[in-house]
This record gives structure tokens, C-alpha cells and sequence, in this order.
């Protein structure tokens, strides 16, 4: 199930609304009760400089954990590669039948992992995810059989290639699951609010039709909006594209593409 933090456009929406609401209701108490000029007044100072400060830190310590996240699903992509080509060469190291229906099943395994990164649908996510289990218990059974038959070094490369490719998508799956905690988002927002509310209580100078009070709701949302967007794997517009997949796909394809000329010719 989708949740909100999978569609960042609707979260700068809902933070851009209760930010300038949150500004809104501090201009409001404003109205009744005005602060008295003095130590209070740079008391209040104080504070909204610190709420805001600590809400800039947790911002950047937010965006900083998204970004670590994204290039985590980057480079476990680029290993679901290497180990899907590795063992593509290593399927030689087996009897010629095995390894062509290993390398057969391995062909069919890289078009769904790429499917895995290109869809958002949630219905035909599960659909890939069930034809990837398949396959998986399709190659590990076409290894398992000729390494118990020839309990060699030299096949036992095969199956250890093969447990490296098995491992390889669940270390992808676990990072796509690895966001950042909804508890996270709710300090974020939290002390987003708060400052929101002591900017519109403290700009006593400022009217409340005034575009100035937009300023700070519309900069904080931005940056959730932004943060949402890199922590979410499927939503918004930065998503880890499987280049190192799409290449090795066609890299495999291109040996095919050049032997069917050839036959043709003959």
C-alpha cells in the first residue's frame, strides 16, 4: 500500500497548507496579544532563531539520510549486475545443457529485475515479484542439480555465482524498504509548525495578506518535497535509473543479434 510519502508533490501540497495555516494562527494570536518590546521581546528572538535553526539541522541531517539512501539503491543495482554477468560466464563452467537453460533463466531473471526498477504500479510490482521468486527457485534448482552431480571446484563457482546473484536482490530489496522513519517526519514537521506559528506571532510589521508570510511555508516545503522525492524509490521524479542492468541486457542480446545474420547467410 502506498503511502503519502510516496507522492512528493502531494506532500509539498499538504506542508505548504498547514505551514501557511500554522503562519496564519500565529498572526492571528498576534492580533490579541502583542508582545511587549524588551527582554521579552529579544527573549522571543532567541527562541524563534533556535526553533528555526534546529529545524534547518534536522532538515539537512534528513536530506543528508535520503541521499544516503538513494546512492545505497544505486549501488546495489550496479552489484545486481556484476553478480547477474558473472554468473553468466560462469553457466560456461557447466554441462552444455545446464548451461544453456542456466543461462536461458538468467536472461529471463535480468528483463524482470529491470522491470522492478522501472514500475510503479503496485499490481504489476507483485506480479514481478512473483515471476522473480520463480525464477530464482528455477536457477538455483539448474545449478543445484550438476553441483550435486560433480562435486567439483570448478562448478562449485557456478553455484557460488548463482548464491551471489540470489543474495544480491534481496540486499536491493532491503534497501528499497530502508526510508526514513515516518517518526523522523513527524519531529520534522513538528518543528516546522512551531516556527511557522512564532514568524506569523512575532512579524508584527507584516500584514497577513502579505507575500512575505509566504516565504518560509513555501521554502520548508520545498525541501520536504525534495527530501520525499529522494527517499522514495517509485514516487517523484529522482529514481534510481538500472542502467548497469539495461546495459548488460544488451550486451547479452548483441551476440544473438550478430550469430542470426550469420545463420541467415548460410
Amino acid at each position: 500500500m502506498n503511502s503519502v510519502l510516496d507522492f512528493p508533490l502531494l506532500v509539498f501540497v499538504i506542508a505548504f497548507s498547514a505551514f501557511w495555516c500554522s503562519t496564519w494562527a500565529g498572526v492571528s494570536l498576534r492580533r490579541n496579544k502583542r508582545l511587549p518590546e524588551g527582554g521579552i521581546r529579544e527573549d522571543f528572538n532567541t527562541i524563534l532563531v533556535s526553533t528555526l535553526t534546529l529545524n534547518g539541522l534536522i532538515i539537512g541531517f534528513s536530506f543528508s539520510m535520503a541521499i544516503e539512501r538513494y546512492d545505497q539503491r544505486k549501488i546495489y543495482e550496479e552489484a545486481e549486475a556484476n553478480a547477474i554477468g558473472t554468473e553468466y560466464v560462469r553457466a560456461g563452467l557447466l554441462p552444455a545443457d545446464d548451461a544453456a537453460k542456466v543461462r536461458s533463466l538468467l536472461s529471463s531473471y535480468l528483463d524482470q529485475r529491470i522491470l522492478f526498477y522501472r514500475s510503479r504500479d503496485v499490481q504489476e510490482l507483485r506480479v514481478i515479484n512473483a515471476r522473480t521468486a520463480q525464477l530464482q527457485a528455477d536457477m538455483w534448482g539448474a545449478v543445484r542439480d550438476p553441483g550435486v552431480a560433480q562435486q567439483t571446484p570448478i562448478v562449485g563457482l557456478a553455484v557460488a555465482g548463482m548464491n551471489d546473484v540470489l543474495n544480491s536482490q534481496g540486499y536491493t530489496q532491503a534497501a528499497w524498504w530502508n526510508r526514513i522513519p515516518v517518526g523522523a517526519w513527524i519531529l520534522m514537521a513538528a518543528i516546522a509548525l512551531v516556527g511557522n506559528l512564532m514568524v506569523g506571532f512575532g512579524a508584527e510589521k507584516i500584514k497577513l495578506g502579505s507575500i512575505l508570510l509566504l516565504v518560509l511555508p513555501f521554502v520548508l516545503s520545498v525541501s520536504f518535497l525534495l527530501i520525499a522525492d529522494i527517499d522514495s524509490p517509485r514516487g517523484g521524479l529522482i529514481r534510481v535509473v538500472p542502467q548497469n542492468l539495461v546495459s548488460l541486457a544488451e550486451s547479452l542480446r548483441a551476440p544473438a543479434r550478430m550469430a542470426a545474420p550469420a545463420s541467415s547467410a548460410q
